[in-house]
């Protein structure tokens, strides 16, 4: 590959997802390094003044401060947006600044929103605590029921926000019907694919204008850093969410940038395997647990739909308790292998219990309305063997009476 060939998008739209995750974006230094350079500098000099104020004034390409350009950075943008089908992305900071931006970009004071019930806590405060106070209406919907979207929009609703699947109840949202609501109104949708990544699912491909992410959980993949990423439109990218984020500045630093390179080039692959573990391990806590979610099961309700959305099952899977909380804090003590954990998207299986860790700043009867009982458990499955998870599981299951 030439040095500049990855972030030539003629030549890399072209290739196929397995390549454009190794590849595309690089651009490689006069050295000529195979691996991504990482370029740990704040800001950049320029020749003479006038080239400097020639990029300030966007008539003369380059970088300029590394709150808003740095080679690294620039480079996992342009993967990630190539491996969702998105014309362009911008990273930032962590997850949740990713979900902040893609929503305070472009809402006012008098604006309203459409949300899905069941999202991930921080989302929910989003939704319930920060936009009201600064004057936006949200009406809340069952994410599933593709009526309601249609019945909640207003003269001043500007978009949809929903995650398919739902963290953690992994209710399925029909992207396809939802954003073809909101194309119809002239509305933005923005959808949270953590959960499944492009390795998946796409969601531009069902109509999705704006696409966020936490790189956090599976593109690193590996617990080592925090990143988040929007996708959508050039337009959209550079001229309303980057004023936002160049003023705002919720930077990603270049050595999480490096990293989550490193864990693209590997997402197929292990979102592949952890995906095909997971239906082996749910296949044996189907008749185990008193409940079990999994959308790669036809137990699902909306197994036909998941399916029809995704590649596969995904990696991860809720498990329903009739003990409450007892029962789910004494079977996540008595796990030998598998890690107790608030995170997900790991090489390493974690189960954590939302109720009193991701969800615990909601109050409990918002829980209940997401359907999130005392008795749930999230459980992502990592690469161990899962012959290995399904002893320690059934090891656990059995020091509560299951």
């Amino acid at each position: 590959m030439k040095r500049t060939t990855g972030q030539d998008r003629s030549i890399t739209r072209h290739w196929r997802p397995a390549t454009q995750a190794v590849r595309g974006g690089t651009a490689r230094s006069e050295w000529g390094e195979t691996s991504e350079a990482l370029f740990l500098n704040s800001g950049y000099s320029y020749d003479n003044a006038e080239e400097a104020a020639a990029r300030f004034a966007g008539t003369e390409t380059g970088m300029t401060y590394s709150r808003l350009q740095n080679p690294t950075v620039e480079m996992l943008e342009q993967r990630i947006a190539l491996l969702d089908g998105a014309e362009a992305a911008r990273c930032m900071a962590s997850g949740m600044a990713a979900m902040t931006a893609a929503l305070l970009c472009q809402l006012s004071q008098g604006d309203h929103i459409v949300a899905a019930r069941t999202m991930f806590g921080s989302c929910r405060w989003l939704t319930d605590t920060l936009l009201p106070r600064f004057g936006v209406g949200v009406t809340i919907v069952d994410g599933p029921d593709t009526q309601a979207w249609a019945d909640a929009v207003r003269p001043e609703t500007r978009l949809f926000f929903f995650e398919t699947p739902a963290n953690p109840t992994l209710d399925i949202v029909d992207l396809a019907a939802v954003c073809a609501i909101a194309r119809e109104r002239g509305l933005v949708s923005v959808v949270d694919n953590a959960f499944a990544t492009a390795a998946l699912q796409r969601p531009i491909d069902f109509g999705a204008d704006v696409v966020a992410y936490s790189a956090t959980k599976m593109m690193d993949g590996q617990g080592r850093v925090l990143a988040g990423a929007v996708c959508g439109s050039e337009d959209f990218i550079q001229n309303t969410l980057l004023p936002f984020t160049r003023n705002t500045g919720p930077t990603l630093s270049a050595f999480n940038a490096w990293v989550v390179l490193k864990g693209l080039e590997t997402l197929d692959l292990r979102v592949a395997r952890q995906s095909e573990n997971a239906l082996t391990v749910a296949t044996f806590l189907a008749g185990r647990v008193p409940g079990l979610l999994y959308p790669g099961l036809a137990s699902h309700p909306q197994h036909a739909l998941a399916m029809r959305q995704m590649r596969l099952g995904g990696t991860v899977m809720v498990l329903r308790l009739d003990g409450g909380r007892p029962q789910a804090h004494g079977l996540l003590n008595a796990l030998a292998l598998i890690d107790i954990s608030n995170n997900l998207g790991d090489t390493r299986s974690l189960m954590t219990h939302p109720c009193s860790t991701t969800h615990s700043g909601l109050a409990a009867d918002v829980r209940e309305a997401m359907g999130i009982g005392e008795g749930m458990l999230r459980f992502h499955v990592g690469l161990e063997d899962p012959q290995d998870l399904i002893d320690d599981l059934d090891q656990a299951l059995r020091a509560v009476g299951l």
